[in-house]
C-alpha cells in the first residue's frame, strides 16, 4: 500500500430477510435463489429505519436474490443514501452446500453423522469447505481495506474536495461530498471520526465464518458483555453487526477491528414489525 497516513472506516454487516426456505429449515446456499417472504420485507424494511439515519458511503451484497432485496429495503428507508450506487459481488454469497441445498437441515446433520463429522465443519459433496468460505471473505475484507486507503490518500480527497466545491451552488448535498467526506461513527467508545461507512448485505453461514476470521486472524475486539454463545451464533435475519476498522498503513501491520455490536435485532421488536407492513 506504500506509506500513508492512518485511515479508519465503519462496517456495518446485515444477514438478509427471511426467505420461505428459511422458516422451513431448508439449506439454501447458492443453489436456491428464493425471493423473501411477506416477513423477510418487513424485516429488510425495518432494518432499513434503524439504519435510516446512517451515511453510508459504499453499499456492497451478495449478488442472490435475497440479499439483494433486503439491501433494496434498506436503501429506500434511508434518509442519505438513496443514490448511492450498490456493487453486487460474489464474494459475499452463501456457503456453497452442494448436494445438501434445496434439503431440509436435518438432512445435513445425518449426511455429517454418517461421514463421522459435525456440522457445521461438515462439507457435503460440491459444497465449499470452511476454509474455502474463510478465504473469499478475507480477499472481500482485503479489498475494503484498499479501498478505503485509496480513497483516503491526500490527493484523492483534495480531488474530491475541488468536485464538491464545484457543486456547492446547488439545491442538494454532493453525493461526491457524502462519498468522500471524513464521516462521526457512533460507537461504545465514543464518535470516530472516519474516511468511510461501508454497509454489507450478506448470510448466516458466510457471516459466521467472516466474524471468525476477523477474531481469530485479526484479533478483534469484543464488546464486555458479548457470552460465548452469542458469539457462535449465526445472525437472525436481519441481524446487524457493526464493526470500526483502523488501518496503520503499514505494510507489516494488520487491520485494528472493534466490534460495536454483533447480531442486534432490536428493530425486529412486536411493535416494530407491526406498524411496518409495506412490501
Amino acid at each position: 500500500m506504500g506509506r500513508m497516513r492512518p485511515a479508519a472506516f465503519g462496517l456495518t454487516v446485515v444477514r438478509h430477510g427471511e426467505t420461505r426456505y428459511n422458516k422451513e429449515k431448508i439449506l439454501q446456499g447458492q443453489g436456491i435463489d428464493e425471493p423473501l417472504s411477506e416477513t423477510g420485507f418487513r424485516q429488510a424494511n425495518a432494518a432499513g429505519l434503524y439504519l435510516s439515519n446512517i451515511k453510508f458511503t459504499h453499499v456492497f451484497t451478495s449478488d442472490l436474490l435475497r440479499a439483494k432485496q433486503t439491501t433494496a429495503a434498506i436503501l429506500k428507508k434511508s434518509k442519505f443514501c438513496k443514490d448511492v450506487a450498490v456493487k453486487y459481488d460474489a464474494r459475499l454469497r452463501e456457503r456453497k452446500y452442494g448436494a445438501a441445498e434445496g434439503r431440509p437441515l436435518s438432512d445435513l446433520r445425518t449426511m455429517a453423522k454418517a461421514a463421522g463429522e459435525q456440522c457445521p465443519s461438515f462439507t457435503p459433496a460440491g459444497g465449499e469447505t470452511l476454509e474455502e468460505v474463510k478465504a473469499r471473505g478475507k480477499d472481500f475484507f482485503e479489498h475494503l481495506c484498499c479501498l478505503v486507503a485509496q480513497e483516503a490518500r491526500p490527493e484523492n480527497k483534495a480531488e474530491t474536495e475541488g468536485s464538491s466545491t464545484e457543486m456547492a451552488g446547488g439545491s442538494s448535498t454532493s453525493s461526491l461530498t457524502n462519498h468522500h467526506s471524513r464521516l462521526e461513527f457512533n460507537s461504545d467508545r465514543g464518535a470516530e471520526i472516519l474516511d468511510a461507512n461501508i454497509l454489507v448485505v450478506s448470510h448466516g453461514a458466510f457471516m459466521r465464518s467472516w466474524v471468525g476470521y476477523f477474531i481469530s486472524d485479526l484479533a478483534c475486539t469484543l464488546p464486555s458483555d458479548l457470552s460465548k454463545t452469542e458469539l457462535s451464533s449465526v445472525s437472525p435475519n436481519t441481524g446487524i453487526s457493526r464493526f470500526n476498522i483502523n488501518l496503520e498503513m503499514r505494510e507489516d501491520s494488520k487491520p485494528k477491528i472493534h466490534c460495536v455490536f454483533l447480531n442486534r435485532d432490536d428493530h425486529l421488536g412486536e411493535k416494530m414489525m407491526a406498524g411496518n407492513m409495506e412490501l
